[in-house]
């Protein structure tokens, strides 16, 4: 089960320089192995619309957060605590943070192209990793 990192939604959508990378590990893992947090997907709107994209992030809306074999996961008020914990004893941005106690709480293997989170405990995947090692 793949939390997948705000980043790597981003560099296939944006068309960045390893989105092919990320269409063949999206096409390559079943949906229902995927999770997205709500905080990925706030910050996808708003750095779609701010870069002028609302139609992107209505494509994004309708593939990704209206698919119901893809799990949405979010954090409760009372996670916010373990968030700072985590931002101070792993030297995360709390974006970063976010989504490691995402990983943490849910059980999941991040899937990034941060490498901020090679350093912790839990480490990360790059989707490269993913489609080649299974």
């Amino acid at each position: 089960m793949l939390l997948v990192d705000t980043n790597v939604w981003l560099e296939g959508l944006l068309e960045q320089e390893q989105a092919d990378q990320v269409r063949r590990f999206l096409g390559s893992v079943p949906p229902e192995l995927i999770f997205i947090t709500d905080f990925s997907i706030h910050s996808i709107g708003i750095i779609t619309i701010t870069r002028g994209m609302a139609g992107l992030f209505e494509k994004f809306i309708a593939d990704v957060v209206k698919d119901p074999s893809i799990h949405k996961v979010r954090l409760e008020n009372g996670d916010l605590d373990l968030i700072l914990k985590v931002c101070r004893s792993q030297h995360l941005d709390f974006d970063d943070a976010y989504q490691y106690v995402a990983a943490e709480k849910f059980g999941l293997t991040l899937v990034s192209f941060d490498a901020d989170f090679d350093r912790t405990p839990r480490g990360r995947k790059t989707p490269k990793e993913i489609i080649t090692n299974g």
